[in-house]
């Protein structure tokens, strides 16, 4: 903290789970420890060098994140991918070196590569494989058309001229993490969480019932009455349905 630069980090206010009327939107959310947002370069669109200066944990996302030292003496944060050390001098270019932590267009990465830092639009910045040990896979080229494999299994078309960083995201083993105890779920912000079969009727579908009563339906259903059981949520008409050449579902 004491070598990045105020511009940044940026305050990051406390939501609690409620939207601007104030009432609870998301549930399970409150009392996390005050937080400062780092700005993370997500467009890559400087084509200088720049040195890593340090590899920092950033307590609003899953993986670690990276400061860089451009040759010119600016500095941004990245997201660090894996196997990436002090010292490394990466560089944003088309003709950028197949190495980790380069970014450079999809057409230019060579098949069988590990990517993350996604863009879906050319120049829009990355948007999809920005988790912890996330990984994708560039699997085929025809023309300007360049066919990705996800980390959800899903397989998708891209536009060459996207642009990806080169590696699988740092902290692999997020997901193993054990918090330790209850207070430390509430320091991160996370409330309790309490069944449905154990609230009354009123606030939850599945309450009621007298002793030790299951849910009484079919299918769970979520507070608001939902189904919870294999419905898909996705919209029929988004608009980058027509990318998807496998869903992730499909068997």
């Amino acid at each position: 903290m004491k070598t990045t630069p105020k511009r940044l980090l940026s305050h990051n206010p406390k939501s609690s789970g409620r939207n601007f009327s104030g009432k609870i939107t998301v549930r399970h959310q409150g009392g996390r420890e005050k937080r400062f947002l780092r700005h993370i370069d997500w467009k890559r669109s400087s084509a200088l060098t720049a040195k890593v200066d340090s590899i920092q944990y950033d307590p609003n996302r899953t993986a670690d994140i990276a400061l860089l030292v451009y040759a010119n003496g600016v500095k941004d944060f990245i997201l660090a991918p894996q196997n990436l050390k002090v010292g490394d001098v990466i560089v944003s270019s088309e003709t950028a070196e197949i190495k980790i932590g380069n970014c450079l267009p999809l057409k230019n990465i060579p098949i069988g590569i590990e990517i993350h830092n996604l863009e879906i639009t050319p120049g829009k910045g990355a948007q999809m494989v920005r988790s912890a040990g996330n990984t994708a896979t560039v699997q085929s080229k025809e023309g300007n058309v360049v066919i990705v494999k996800l980390p959800s299994g899903e397989i998708r078309q891209f536009d060459g001229k996207c642009r990806a960083t080169i590696g699988a995201l740092s902290n692999p083993h997020h997901k193993e993490e054990i918090l330790g105890k209850a207070g430390r779920a509430r320091h991160k912000g996370i409330r309790p969480t309490v069944r449905g079969v154990a609230q009354d009727p009123r606030s939850h579908p599945h309450g009621g019932g007298e002793g030790r009563s299951g849910i009484g339906m079919k299918s769970p259903k979520s507070p608001w009455g939902k189904r919870t059981l294999g419905k898909r949520t996705r919209d029929r008409k988004k608009y980058s349905n027509k990318t998807i050449i496998k869903h992730r579902y499909a068997k």
